[in-house]
């Protein structure tokens, strides 16, 4: 018997949390710029908030996901206070398929499912998510890969990654 794709674990855990979304197909994209341009092009109205997904490390190997309002200007430096971290960099694309399930292109909150309830107890990731991304309905993101995107209620949002067994922090970047 062939198992399930990612995908559809993703949305049958969103399902048993009684999570609605909406998923609209396309084709890969890469950046904000080709993302951007595939929504013009589609007709396909997915008004709300779109975000780029940051997966972020400092020094001591700590890790962070933060989601931002996607032309959104982000200061690393900045932003590594307000989240917890010492200085941050971008983590490594083997530490995001390892850590995460997903590759560069691809990085999504809903990764969170490939990261549930840490052994340790402790979760291995400080959750941010930009207020201002989070003030917009709905929330669009990938589906653990580059090739669709959908759309969940901030509500939902925060729902699914505290069953993941996370807290996010909601962070003003202004």
């Amino acid at each position: 018997m062939e198992s399930a794709s990612p995908e559809n674990k993703l949305f049958s855990f969103l399902d048993t949390l009684g999570i609605e979304t909406v998923t609209h197909r396309h084709t890969p994209v890469f950046t904000v710029e080709e993302a951007q341009a595939v929504r013009a092009s589609t007709g396909t109205p997915m008004d709300g908030g779109h975000a780029k997904s940051l997966f972020l490390r400092d020094k001591k190997k700590r890790r962070a996901l933060v989601i931002v309002e996607e032309n959104r200007q982000t200061d690393l430096k900045s932003l590594a206070p307000l989240i917890g971290l010492g200085r941050v960099s971008f983590g490594s694309p083997n530490s995001l398929q390892n850590m995460l399930g997903v590759t560069p292109g691809s990085v999504t909150p809903f990764a969170l499912v490939n990261a549930q309830n840490p052994e340790s107890g402790v979760p291995p990731f400080v959750i941010a998510l930009d207020k201002k991304l989070m003030a917009q309905t709905p929330l669009w993101f990938h589906p653990l890969h580059n090739n669709a995107t959908t759309a969940i209620a901030p509500d939902d949002l925060i729902k699914f990654i505290e069953a993941c067994g996370y807290k996010p922090r909601v962070i003003d970047l202004d």
